[in-house]
């Protein structure tokens, strides 16, 4: 085969640096289109952006070029910069170190982006914490509680 054909679906959940709620929602829009710039220049194509005031998911999808943890750098690095030039006020803003990154099949699609839209309703209901506790758990990923929220 001459080319090379790959899809590789991400649905990346991060927070805040301490959970800190930094994002208003008269950022969040604009964080999240330029996150999704972001993703667009380094050949990656986000399916979906969005959050809540303390957490961000991205639905991207992968080229075979970039690694799950070279794509979330990117993101992470290059939206935390972007706040603090474009926002003075937010200088204090910053991802935290860590992410939870999922693979997700296309027949997914659909259900995570509307998943990820939906988060201001979701969060009504679950907390950040009880929402990512359960990813682990859907997903099989063994963790100790005591290192997920340093």
């Amino acid at each position: 085969m001459a080319h090379s054909y790959v899809n590789i679906l991400i649905h990346y959940i991060f927070s805040t640096k301490n959970r800190n709620k930094d994002i208003s929602p008269d950022l969040q829009d604009r964080l999240w289109a330029y996150m999704g710039g972001i993703a667009r220049e380094n050949k990656m194509k986000a399916l979906a952006i969005g959050g809540v005031e303390d957490h961000a998911h991205a639905l991207l999808s992968l080229p075979s070029t970039i690694s799950i943890a070279k794509a979330i750098q990117l993101v992470k690095g290059g939206s935390s910069k972007w706040v603090h030039e474009t926002f003075p006020l937010h200088g204090d803003f910053a991802w935290q170190e860590g992410y939870g990154a999922f693979s997700i099949g296309v027949s997914q699609v659909e259900d995570t982006i509307a998943y990820i839209n939906n988060q201001r309703e979701h969060h009504h209901i679950k907390t950040f914490k009880e929402e990512f506790l359960a990813f682990l758990k859907k997903h099989e990923i063994e963790y100790d509680e005591r290192y997920i929220w340093d």
